[in-house]
């Protein structure tokens, strides 16, 4: 019987609890999922890499033992295109969330690119209801101009919201960049 591996693909930076929503279902969908992390040249990032990949295997490590019986979940970095990542790893799927109507379009016309250029199917999960709104853009905003960060408990674990607040406490690190660059 083949085994079905699914690429669940995205910047994570940061990781939101509704990414994690969309991780938790996918589970129970396919037999393994690798969590890749890719680099966007259109984004900066907020989160170091090596800092997300920690993040998101102990993130994973608890979302696999609170729900046993789904698949295992390994977390990888990648570079280049994911449809290259996701055919060296033999995926069938890639994993792709969607949160409202507009990433629908967007996220549309890459699933479409993705199959005519690779043959490789795009699986829509769409997030719950709570995180409908939530994105790591306006995380980032809120962070960079001193809101409340124990404010965003409900939409980013805790892990994060530490992380944001050493990124807070540095002056020389991307969140105060990130600032500056906005008001600029």
């Amino acid at each position: 019987m083949p085994r079905h591996l699914a690429v669940y693909t995205g910047s994570f930076d940061p990781v939101t609890t509704g990414h994690l929503d969309v991780l938790g279902r996918a589970r129970f969908m396919f037999d393994e999922i690798i969590v890749a992390i890719g680099h966007n040249p259109n984004k900066q990032a907020l989160f170091p890499l090596e800092d997300r990949e920690e993040m998101l295997r102990d993130l994973c490590r608890g979302l696999c033992a609170k729900a046993p019986g789904g698949a295992p979940v390994r977390v990888e970095a990648y570079s280049g295109l994911t449809v290259d990542f996701a055919r060296a790893a033999g995926a069938c799927a890639i994993i792709r969330g969607i949160r409202n109507i507009t990433d629908l379009a967007g996220e549309c016309q890459l699933a479409i690119t993705n199959r005519q250029v690779a043959a490789i199917e795009t699986v829509f999960i769409v997030t719950g209801e709570p995180f409908a709104y939530t994105s790591s853009s306006l995380i980032k905003q809120i962070a960079a101009f001193g809101g409340d960060l124990d404010a965003l408990s409900t939409i980013v674990p805790q892990v994060v919201i530490g992380g944001l607040k050493r990124l807070r406490d540095d002056p020389l690190s991307s969140l105060h960049r990130l600032a500056h660059e906005v008001i600029e």
